[in-house]
């Protein structure tokens, strides 16, 4: 699991992050902005007051939160199969 350990809110719903495993990065977030629950982040001041939580994932006020192995895929451009390979198909003959 993916744990972000750091999180600092940027302009234009970004965030830059650490995670557990020492990668770091810039997340843009603003393609879920305004959108549903993310609405909340229309007021600047409730992005800006986003937090880490236990479990490494990013939170924001009423419980609206990302999970660490989310941003992880963003900020690394990585697949899902590449982070948690029990997630590749296999197809025995």
């Amino acid at each position: 699991m993916n744990k972000v350990v750091e999180a600092i809110p940027q302009d234009g719903f970004r965030l830059r992050l650490r995670f557990n495993d020492g990668v770091e990065g810039v997340v843009d977030l603003s393609d879920l902005a305004g959108r549903g629950v993310m609405s909340l982040w229309n007021d600047p001041e409730v992005f800006n007051s986003a937090s880490v939580t236990e479990t490494g994932a990013v939170e924001w006020p009423g419980g609206v939160d990302v999970c660490g192995d989310a941003l992880y895929l963003r900020v690394t451009g990585k697949k899902p199969e590449e982070v948690f390979p029990n997630l590749a198909v296999r197809i025995d003959a």
